[in-house]
């Protein structure tokens, strides 16, 4: 076959062009861009309970992230059947056969006392918990600052926008110290079973984006880790979610189709993920339902919005 003469120039001068740029240059100008790719979701079992009705099990939310696709579960302790081993098993069994990954085990505690001996309560729940997520073969804890406890009832936390003042006679610099001496008497047990201790701005010292990477670079471990929930910043949103995203090894996304059953946030998740993208963040993004709908139609359109959202 034959070409023109005008052909030959034209294929000849382009081919020129791109020789005379550097190697990753002329690359990019043969290749578009890659899409950026999409986020592993997981759903916590939270999403389908939220203490206020009979506990609903966790093999059900196994069930339910297969079906939708969903590639992990994040287990609320709390919401544990029990702790014997054979339900440990069981659990880890039936997330294996539905092809879904256990990624995270979200547990409570509080540091936040000038009780020595209450505190150790909390640290050795705490190396418990590791120990119950490494039978799993869960990589990940969620911890808590813990908080000053004046105000008692959570319902009336939330009305405070999660403020609360002091013990009488100590100040935030304490708290920040017990809850710092306290996490690192759990690094070792971390280290030993290969689970990351991520804190997550669950209310009292974490609040606040800085209170939060307060704690977190005050423990020079790779087994501390930061959690960062999308609908715990009340006011603000977006400023203090690109200011923590940087520092995130785990991320739990906030969705409240029905009203929320405390407070709804109006999140733009599209910002969010451009956020998280920009950010460099690579891990699983857990939804955390916290609406008054039915929770399989809430999480369904939570799974199709984030679905959606990372375009």
């Amino acid at each position: 076959m034959s070409i023109s003469r005008r052909e030959f120039m034209r294929n000849s001068i382009g081919s020129a062009a791109l020789m005379s740029l550097p190697a990753g240059a002329a690359l990019a100008a043969q290749s578009p861009a890659a899409p950026a790719k999409p986020f592993k979701l997981a759903i916590s079992t939270y999403s389908y309970w939220h203490f206020k009705t009979p506990k609903v099990p966790i093999e059900k939310v196994i069930d339910e992230a297969a079906l939708l696709s969903v590639e992990g579960v994040d287990i609320l302790h709390r919401q544990m059947e029990s702790e014997d081993n054979a339900y440990l098993q069981k659990l880890k069994r039936h997330a294996f056969r539905n092809g879904v990954d256990l990624v995270s085990l979200s547990i409570h505690q509080d540091f936040v006392s000038p009780d020595a001996a209450e505190r150790q309560k909390d640290i050795d729940h705490t190396i418990k918990c590791i120990e119950l997520a490494y039978k799993m073969g869960i990589p990940c804890i969620r911890l808590n600052s813990g908080r000053w406890g004046t105000i008692k009832s959570f319902d009336d936390l939330m009305a405070a926008r999660g403020v609360e003042p002091a013990i009488p006679g100590y100040t935030e610099d304490d708290a920040f110290k017990w809850c710092i001496d306290s996490i690192q008497q759990c690094l070792a047990k971390a280290a030993e079973c290969g689970v990351m201790l991520a804190i997550e701005n669950h209310w009292g010292l974490t609040s606040s984006p800085e209170g939060l990477i307060r704690i977190r670079k005050a423990i020079d471990s790779p087994w501390m880790g930061l959690l960062l929930d999308t609908g715990n910043f009340l006011e603000n949103p977006y400023d203090k979610l690109q200011m923590v995203a940087p520092h995130a090894d785990f991320i739990q996304a906030k969705t409240y189709y029905g009203g929320g059953e405390w407070y709804t946030l109006d999140l733009d998740y599209p910002r969010i993920i451009r956020i998280l993208r920009d950010a460099k963040y690579n891990g699983y993004i857990s939804i955390e339902f916290e609406g008054k709908e039915a929770a399989e139609s809430g999480v369904r359109k939570s799974v199709e919005m984030l679905r959606k959202a990372m375009g």
